[in-house]
């Protein structure tokens, strides 16, 4: 028991003596402590009393809050990217497909933590631009990395420009790139009329790794899965059958095709 008790003085000490992460002068020049977190003290957790009368340490809500941070910060979204969300996508009048896709990423968000393990674990948008791909699957990273899901965003043209502006962080980039726990590939094959060979290579190193270890990946496109398969059949067959679950292809129905409704919203209008 005096070992438990030395513990907890030595917790309570720390407490009120940690060094703050600022200070500022008040009234008669004394320095007053800034804390990022006023509950704890920037301490990660405090000591509570129990029921039983016991002093115990209890982890402070902040520190899930500052893991978000991080891993917003290592998602590699921009600031506009990180305000997309469900609530401010359009649904009303849009095309069938568009609201089709809707359905299918807030259900995928819905069951990612009983599927994540599993090898048909990923979701794939694909269809011609403007049609909210991109506001959708970020819409599914913001939402996973708040509950702690470490999400790197890969945009297919400038990723590939970063890696081929410094190939000396090729690997690095590489495998941070396998080993995330969901990989955001926006605009898969983009650019280019027909991919090289070395971002083939690089394409099937990411792809194949995450397939084998289960990891999820989220692919956009204006590939459909045909195309994808064309374009090399080792990268199009494992995302076909990672995605198979959770694939929306972007189209219109004959009847929108006949009363002329446009598909790209960004064209609407126009």
């Amino acid at each position: 028991m005096q070992g438990i008790q030395a513990i907890l003085q030595r917790l309570r000490e720390k407490t009120m003596s940690c060094p703050s992460p600022g200070i500022k002068s008040v009234g008669s020049g004394d320095p007053q402590r800034i804390y990022d977190c006023e509950v704890c003290k920037d301490q990660g957790g405090l000591l509570v009393r129990g029921d039983d009368g016991r002093e115990y340490w209890r982890l402070c809500g902040c520190l899930e809050r500052k893991k978000a941070q991080r891993l917003m910060r290592s998602s590699q979204m921009t600031d506009e990217l990180r305000s997309l969300g469900f609530r401010n996508f359009a649904t009303e009048g849009r095309p069938l497909c568009v609201k089709s896709a809707y359905e299918c990423a807030r259900d995928y968000l819905k069951r990612f933590e009983e599927i994540r393990a599993t090898r048909r674990n990923s979701i794939a948008l694909l269809g011609v631009p403007g049609t909210g791909k991109t506001h959708l699957l970020v819409a599914i990273a913001n939402n996973l990395i708040a509950k702690g899901v470490s999400v790197l965003y890969f945009p297919h043209v400038e990723g590939f420009g970063d890696i081929k502006d410094n190939l000396d962080l090729m690997e690095e980039k590489l495998q941070v790139m396998k080993s995330v726990d969901v990989l955001l590939w926006d605009d898969l094959y983009k650019g280019r009329k027909e991919p090289t060979p070395f971002q083939l290579e690089c394409i099937f190193n990411v792809i194949n790794y995450r397939y084998l270890n289960n990891k999820p990946i989220m692919v956009s496109s204006e590939k459909d899965v045909d195309e994808l398969v064309a374009i090399d059949e080792g990268i199009g067959s494992r995302i076909y059958e990672m995605c198979k679950d959770y694939t929306v292809i972007m189209q219109l129905t004959d009847l929108e095709r006949v009363n002329g409704q446009e598909l790209n919203y960004r064209l609407q209008g126009a």
